[in-house]
């Protein structure tokens, strides 16, 4: 292994200078292919977020018009600058997508994992560059696709981001635009992951064996067989799906369905059902395909910063490969309501709270890793340490979904809105702003500005809790997720209408404490202070090795690993960590 690798860094030498168009647009680089997974995914989660923003006005002052914007969304969406409830539908569908395909997904495997996973194996790139540089561009021209979908009449996509049939078969042109989009992000997650594994098990450095990965690569592995296993059954989906809208066939169409008093001329009894059996085949690894990767850095940062070795790095492993099988055999708890029968139900309540236990075990062995430690307060260990508890409001309210009676009550409610974004905003999110604070000095050579870094988070926090928290009170109230007035009109509502201004006004304030953040990226990157060494954390991981930031190839020389990943305080040594490159007898 550590002979192809050092093959494949020689070669760099002999190459000619890349123009602009070769090495920043269309590069076969992994950390410039990385740095545009970065920019691109950050661009499509503020535009999703700003969706979301549109809705929260709609739910707090139902009925009023939208200030500033509501002029410029048109008569058609908004006559008199107050939202329509297909409108409404458009933003719900939209924004789901946009933040979970476009946003959280790329950002956390395209940008993290491309840019991070060859540095931390010891490899001069990933294992096929062109492939790597189409998954990008594939990507790209999905996201573009997806949000041109607002440009068609009718508007866009509408039936939510799941695109239940037949109501998603049924829809406005926009939901045909849509499942292209998703055909081309589907495809190029397949290219990623298939890169990913590859990589990772060809190009590691010499001695570099299974078991001394760092945790966010093997957290990158199992994410990469989520993504190639899990998303070939909703790309045929999609594709029949767009059969069903396009050529008149009936996959998910039923025989006799009755729209506006008219019977669709659907005649060969499709299932509505396999739709959502082949959706959420893929959606809930989708969510350990969000998780993972959150986890992987959660857990560096945890190390790094309490100045320890990781507590169970076996039972952390063993736990993340587990939890990747599992998540294939829970998928239908999202579909207790659908009519099944009590023992595929009992089946699939008895897998979910199974899946519940390897998450117990990675988050308590990142607890266990924090007794004793002398820790390092530092933006991105604030932000690991509140992903801790909020992952765990996230995993704990879920399991009454789980469960098959009492999800007849909380099904479809606000409830699981709560639920799911835990685990992702307050979750996965604040991870991901951990790694961009931990590794930022290693791709830009200078540290972000740890004031307004900490501004950032403290703001982050307080919002994230108000905006989602008052969520499972309107659940448990039985408040229906998809009313478009918040539910002004609905009797169960009455209660806990007055939450929905509350959470609004949460959200608004959590936009603006993301502009510290976006002007504390970009300003440190000419402005910041310049790094002291290549290692100004003192980790002990590869991509520390390499000069800061890296050059094409990554290494000057070729590192041989001689040690586990989390060499931190070993007693009888001279420092508080020994990079897994050193030698033995330094």
């Amino acid at each position: 292994m550590a002979h192809v690798a050092a093959v494949a860094h020689t070669g760099n030498h002999h190459e000619h200078p890349l123009g602009f168009l070769q090495k920043y647009i269309f590069s076969q680089d992994h950390k410039v292919i990385g740095l545009q997974y970065l920019l691109t995914s950050l661009c499509f989660l503020f535009f999703g977020f700003s969706l979301m923003m549109m809705m929260r006005w709609q739910l707090a002052y139902p009925g009023q018009p939208i200030p500033f914007i509501g002029g410029l969304l048109g008569e058609a969406n908004a006559p008199g600058g107050i939202m329509l409830p297909e409108f409404y539908n458009q933003l719900g569908a939209m924004h789901g997508t946009i933040m979970v395909f476009l946003g959280v997904v790329p950002l956390a495997v395209g940008a993290f994992g491309n840019y991070v996973v060859p540095l931390q194996i010891g490899a001069p790139d990933m294992a096929f560059p062109k492939l790597n540089m189409m998954s990008y561009w594939v990507y790209f021209l999905g996201g573009v696709t997806m949000l041109a979908s607002f440009l068609m009449p009718g508007g866009a996509a509408n039936s939510g981001w799941t695109s239940y049939a037949p109501l998603s078969v049924i829809a406005t042109m926009g939901q045909t635009v849509w499942l292209f989009g998703m055909v081309f992000l589907i495809t190029s997650s397949l290219l990623g992951s298939i890169n990913f594994i590859v990589t990772i098990v060809q190009l590691r450095a010499r001695g570099l064996t299974f078991m001394r990965l760092p945790f966010f690569v093997w957290s990158q592995l199992v994410t990469s067989f989520l993504l190639l296993l899990a998303f070939p059954p909703l790309e045929a989906a999609g594709v029949m799906q767009l059969m069903d809208r396009l050529a008149g066939t009936s996959f998910f169409m039923p025989s006799g369905l009755v729209v506006a008093g008219e019977v669709m001329p659907y005649s060969g009894g499709g299932s509505p059902l396999l739709w959502q059996h082949l959706f959420w085949f893929l959606a809930h690894p989708e969510v350990y395909v969000l998780i993972l990767p959150a986890l992987g850095i959660v857990a560096e940062i945890v190390a790094n910063n309490t100045r320890k070795p990781l507590w169970g790095y076996n039972s952390l492993v063993y736990a993340a490969i587990f939890l990747g099988f599992m998540s294939f055999i829970v998928w239908a708890h999202h579909m207790f309501l659908t009519g099944m029968g009590t023992v595929i139900s009992t089946f699939f309540q008895t897998t979910t709270m199974i899946i519940s236990i390897p998450s117990v075990i990675i988050l308590t062995a990142l607890f266990i890793s924090l007794w004793g430690a002398s820790m390092r307060f530092n933006t991105q260990m604030l932000f690991a340490l509140a992903f801790l508890p909020m992952f765990g409001i996230g995993g704990l309210t879920g399991l009454p979904l789980g469960l098959a009676p009492t999800d007849i009550h909380l099904h479809d409610t606000y409830y699981v809105i709560g639920h799911f974004h835990y685990v992702v905003a307050p979750g996965t999110i604040f991870a991901l702003f951990a790694g961009v604070y931990h590794w930022y000095p290693k791709v830009t050579g200078r540290m972000m500005n740890e004031f307004w870094g900490k501004f950032h988070f403290w703001g982050s926090l307080v919002c994230m809790n108000g905006i989602f928290m008052p969520m499972f009170v309107q659940g448990l109230a039985g408040v229906s997720r998809r009313l478009y007035d918040g539910g002004q009109q609905y009797a169960h509502a009455q209660g806990v209408f007055h939450l929905n201004e509350w959470m609004s006004i949460s959200a608004w304030m959590l936009a603006l404490f993301q502009i510290p953040f976006i002007i504390n990226f970009f300003l440190s990157s000419r402005k910041g202070r310049k790094v002291e060494s290549d290692n100004p954390w003192e980790a002990t991981t590869l991509e520390w090795a390499t000069p800061t930031p890296p050059p094409h190839g990554n290494f000057t020389v070729v590192p041989e690993v001689h040690r586990g990943p989390y060499e931190y305080s070993v007693p009888g040594h001279l420092r508080d960590y020994t990079p897994q490159h050193q030698p033995e007898k330094a």
